[in-house]
């Protein structure tokens, strides 16, 4: 398995957070589903993620373990910002870039990946994006606050038997016993 690229995950956040800047939806939950998808369908696709980053079964769906201290990073070397703007009946602070991601780090098959997946969640809430994401069989498996494996990525969630279940739960048990 891919170890986790630091700043290829870094810079993924920039490309996403960018490609997003115009989505008034964009926030935390959104930047991690897309994320999510991203490494996922990349697994899927290419047979290896894009960062290598590891999702837990969140409440709100599968979140990238990394993401708060990268996204710290990333805010406090001044390649982003944070924008509080307001979002029904709070508020929201989607991150906005202050360059752009260097997409040499990339190849063209994973950016494609990516543009797919966000114009795919584009017309999302966050709680739409949430609500989707808990369909996904790895996230069902998964015990709270478990890593999902990159394998599930291989099991469909339409319609799941009882088997592909039962494969999920091992599947996650046996990377959550390492």
């Amino acid at each position: 398995m891919k170890e986790f690229d630091e700043a290829k995950f870094r810079e993924l956040v920039l490309y996403i957070a960018d490609k997003s800047k115009e989505d008034p939806r964009f926030g935390a939950v959104k930047l991690n589903k897309i994320l999510y998808y991203s490494d996922f369908e990349a697994y899927r696709r290419l047979r290896e993620p894009i960062t290598g980053a590891t999702y837990r079964k969140m409440a709100e769906g599968p979140a990238a373990d990394q993401l708060p201290s990268q996204h710290r990073i990333i805010v406090d070397t001044g390649d982003a910002s944070l924008e509080s703007k307001p979002y029904f009946t709070g508020s929201q602070q989607p991150l906005v870039p202050l360059r752009r991601a260097r997409q040499e780090l990339f190849t063209r098959e994973e950016l494609e990946i990516v543009d797919q997946v966000i114009q795919g969640m584009w017309h999302m809430t966050a709680r739409d994006a949430a609500e989707f994401s808990q369909r996904e069989l790895g996230w069902q498996a998964a015990s709270p606050g478990e890593e999902i494996p990159y394998q599930t990525a291989w099991l469909s969630s339409d319609p799941v038997s009882q088997e592909a279940e039962q494969h999920a739960a091992v599947l996650a048990s046996s990377i959550n016993a390492r």
